[in-house]
């Protein structure tokens, strides 16, 4: 019989020397993960393109791990360097990501690109990297990043809400092919957070959040075993509502939003 749910981790409970690798921890919601969870007692690797926003996060006893989520190969060596330092890994998360603002009659097809390789594809770099030896490991688990704007087509995300979208429908296919076999497979649908990226918006942005909110969400929805953590939920409960309604009525809120 399958559980409804993850399986709860109970390192997750305490996070004493719990074993994290975080990959887009440079900045955003990846940086204010990995200051908490600093201060939680857990044991962090961190990855990212850029050393020195790696640097500024990382402390001490942290293992640095720079890396282009987009090289399928460096990644691959840089969970192998993981594997032979530590022995194993109890949770890997995934969160680099970027966002441009695009509306249908700006399509750039080189952004579009580079969206889905690191939204997207650097996703299943790290699954391709990682999956074979959680499932070995028989524990452990992966938490993928996404956003609310996969959950219905949003204006001004012509690029990212698509990618988004995938990851929603990767993770949920991860869980079913994963929970029985004891990996946990965590989805974080954050809404509007405070980031170097959202600052691109040019509308104002219901329920914004702080990276540091973000971060504690996201741990105390780890804690709990949840499969989906969004949050803000008063904004995030009302985007899901959206993408329930009939069509009709959904383009023509979204209209008004997008004028």
């Amino acid at each position: 019989m399958i559980a409804l749910f993850p399986p709860l981790n109970p390192r997750y409970r305490q996070w004493k020397e719990v074993r994290v690798w975080v990959i887009g921890a440079g900045s955003g919601i990846g940086a204010a993960l990995c200051r908490q969870l600093h201060m939680a007692g857990a044991k962090l690797a961190l990855s990212g393109r850029r050393l020195d926003a790696l640097q500024s996060v990382a402390q001490s006893k942290d293992m640095l791990l720079p890396l282009d989520a987009t090289d399928s190969e460096a990644l691959s060596s840089a969970h192998q360097q993981l594997l032979e330092q530590w022995g194993g890994i109890d949770l890997i998360i995934y969160c680099a990501g970027i966002y441009s603002p695009m509306r249908a009659w700006q399509i750039d097809l080189k952004v579009v690109q580079q969206t889905y390789d690191i939204n997207l594809t650097g996703a299943y770099n790290l699954l391709h990297a990682a999956v074979p030896n959680l499932v070995e490991q028989g524990h452990g688990g992966i938490c993928l990043v996404a956003s609310v704007a996969g959950y219905t087509g949003l204006p001004k995300a012509l690029a990212y809400g698509p990618s988004k979208a995938a990851m929603i429908n990767m993770a949920e296919v991860l869980y079913s092919d994963l929970q029985p076999k004891g990996v946990g497979v965590y989805l974080v649908n954050p809404g509007f957070v405070d980031t170097r990226l959202t600052m691109q918006n040019d509308f104002e942005m219901p329920a914004l959040i702080t990276p540091q909110i973000a971060a504690s969400e996201i741990i105390h929805g780890l804690q709990q075993g949840q499969f989906e953590i969004h949050f803000p939920r008063r904004f995030t409960r009302w985007v899901k509502l959206l993408s329930t309604l009939p069509s009709r009525w959904r383009f023509a809120l979204l209209k008004r939003t997008a004028e």
